[in-house]
Order: C-alpha cells, then sequence, then structure tokens
C-alpha cells in the first residue's frame, strides 16, 4: 500500500481553526493552534475509515507522541531551482524493498538555530500535479527520538518561491503506524547534521 495523497487524511484548514477556536482566547496562539491540529488529528486518525493505524493498535498507539511547540524551529526558506547538470529524477527506496521513482522541484534553503541548511522538495515522477511538495529527512534525533527512517514535510507550491518550513509540522510516514504502507526513506541530500527536536516524534514505551 503506497502512502500517497489519495490515502492520506488531510485536515482542513476550517477544520483546524475551528477547533482552535473551541478553545479560551489566551490558547489562540502559535502553540494553541498547533495543538488544536494535533488534536484534530488523533481524532481523525481514531476515527476515519482510512486511518493508517489498525483499529487494534489505536488505543497503544493515540494520541501521538510529539515535541512541545516551539517557534524556533519554524524558518523561511527559499527554493532554489535546479541547476544545469543537477539530476531532474531520483530512485527512492522504501520500506516495503521497492524504489519510487521522485522528481527534484528544487532546493529548499533556509536558516535554522543559526545555521544554514538545505532540503531538496519532490514530487512524484508521474504525479501531474505539482503543487504539493514532499519534503521526507532525517536528523540527528532520527533512531533515538524520533522514526528511524525518517520524517516528512508538505508544503504547498508558491508562486513567489518563498517558503515557511516549520518543523512542528513534521509528521511520521504511516509505516511507523502499519508496515503495509509503502513509505520512500530520505535520500542523502536530506539527511541534516543538527537535531531537530520539533513536530511528531516516536511513542515512548
Amino acid at each position: 500500500m503506497r502512502q500517497a495523497r489519495s490515502v492520506r487524511i488531510v485536515l482542513s484548514a476550517a477544520a483546524i481553526m475551528a477547533a482552535a477556536c473551541s478553545r479560551s482566547p489566551e490558547d489562540v496562539s502559535f502553540a494553541g493552534v498547533l495543538q488544536a491540529a494535533r488534536v484534530a488529528k488523533d481524532e481523525a486518525f481514531r476515527t476515519s475509515p482510512e486511518s493508517p493505524i489498525p483499529a487494534e493498535k489505536r488505543d497503544q498507539v493515540l494520541p501521538l507522541a510529539y515535541f512541545p511547540p516551539d517557534e524556533s524551529y519554524v524558518a523561511s526558506a527559499s527554493l532554489a531551482p535546479l541547476r544545469a547538470g543537477e539530476q531532474a529524477t531520483a530512485q527512492m527506496p522504501t520500506s516495503t524493498g521497492t524504489t519510487r521513482l521522485m522528481r527534484r522541484i528544487g532546493t529548499l534553503e533556509f536558516v535554522l538555530k543559526g545555521r544554514s541548511l538545505a532540503l531538496t522538495a519532490f514530487v512524484e515522477a508521474n504525479e501531474p500535479d505539482t503543487n504539493r511538495l514532499f519534503v521526507p529527512f532525517t536528523d540527528l534525533t532520527s533512531g533515538t527520538e524520533t522514526y528511524p527512517a525518517g520524517r516528512y514535510l508538505e508544503l504547498d507550491r508558491t508562486q513567489t518561491g518563498i517558503y515557511v518550513v516549520d518543523f512542528n509540522r513534521a509528521f511520521n510516514p504511516y509505516c511507523y503506524y502499519n508496515p503495509t504502507y509503502d513509505c520512500p526513506y530520505p535520500p542523502a541530500e536530506n539527511r541534516l547534521t543538527v537535531p531537530v527536536r520539533a513536530g511528531e516524534k516516536t511513542k515512548s514505551k
């Protein structure tokens, strides 16, 4: 089973804001809105027929585990297009032992906690819709505090080439919950050499 947008539960902005507005006014902040989104995702994963978590595991897995909200893990990024000679496609190994052909869109360049970093943004090679960028990555928490195979970010394509990279929105691939999903592993170019203690993490035993 592929991890693809066709099976991914997408929480609408309206649903997130409705959850946020149900909180007290002082909680409608960066942390409050993020927490509301996390609560809404837990509910979707618990009740949706498309939940990636098998029914018998939901009580063990939910609520999902996260680092505390941290605005220092939000960065403004510019998307640099591919340079002449750079390879346009990449074969990404996946969790089921297959490969997935992905197309490089460009490199997100940003500064995080004083460090200049970069992540390649991809789309599926055969996907006609390039309006949603796929950014898989690992960091120095991978395998200890977070899922060993890495985490994902997704970004809506912009006309300006300027993006907000919010690692508080980083999420585990569906194969973390269910090994039948086919999830791409982040390529070497997206292995960050810093710890990213933001977003989803692994559940403590």
